[in-house]
Order: structure tokens, then C-alpha cells, then sequence
């Protein structure tokens, strides 16, 4: 039996007398119309319970592998992190050989441009 053909109306039951005032009056088949009737409902809803549980399983088994991936990721940074200092260091100790060596050089020019001045 459809839920159209029950005596229940669409509004919301505020309480549970409500309903049983509203499903005393029913007759023996539209008791079992709507006994049915909830029990598919029952069947809806709890098939969808039982996906949204894989769902969520499948969830928490996604959220352990990025939260590794994460850690992964962090340790690579950190090996990065470090050769990077490593380079900035190197790069810092070429530019002051380059620096002293140019000072050397402009030195050493100077010296043989007074020295071709003077010959």
C-alpha cells in the first residue's frame, strides 16, 4: 500500500503520542501497508549506513597513506634542507676566494700599469 493511501499526513510528528494517535485508527491492512513501508525505509537506510562505513574506511585507509606520504615528503625536505646549506655554504666561500682574488688581481694590474708608466 502506498504511503499516499495511509490516513498519515506529511507533517511532522512532534511526539511519539502523536503517531500513535495517528496510527490507532488504522485499519489491518494499512497497518501492514505502513509496516512495510518502514521496513523498506529501514533497508534504505541501512544500506547507506553500510556504504558510508566503507566510505569511511576507505577514508581512514587514504588519510594513513598521505599522512606516510607527509612524513616521506618531510624527510626529503629535511635531506634538502641540509644539502642546501651545504651549497649556500660553498657558494659563500667561492665568492670570498672570488672577492680576495680580484682584489689580488686589481692589485697586481695596478702595480703593472705603474710599472709600464715608469719604463
Amino acid at each position: 500500500m502506498a504511503r499516499s493511501e495511509l490516513d498519515l499526513d506529511d507533517e511532522p510528528l512532534e511526539s511519539l503520542a502523536q503517531l500513535k494517535e495517528k496510527v490507532h485508527g488504522l485499519n489491518e491492512a494499512q497497518l501492514k501497508g505502513l509496516l512495510f513501508t518502514l521496513m523498506d525505509e529501514f533497508d534504505s537506510v541501512n544500506i547507506e549506513n553500510c556504504m558510508l562505513k566503507d566510505v569511511c574506511s576507505n577514508l581512514r585507509k587514504d588519510i594513513r597513506k598521505l599522512e606516510h606520504a607527509n612524513e616521506v615528503l618531510k624527510s626529503e625536505k629535511h635531506d634538502v634542507d641540509k644539502k642546501n646549506l651545504v651549497l649556500e655554504e660553498g657558494l659563500n666561500k667561492l665568492k670570498k676566494t672570488l672577492n680576495m682574488r680580484e682584489e689580488v688581481l686589481d692589485t697586481n694590474l695596478s702595480k703593472l700599469e705603474k710599472m709600464s708608466l715608469l719604463s
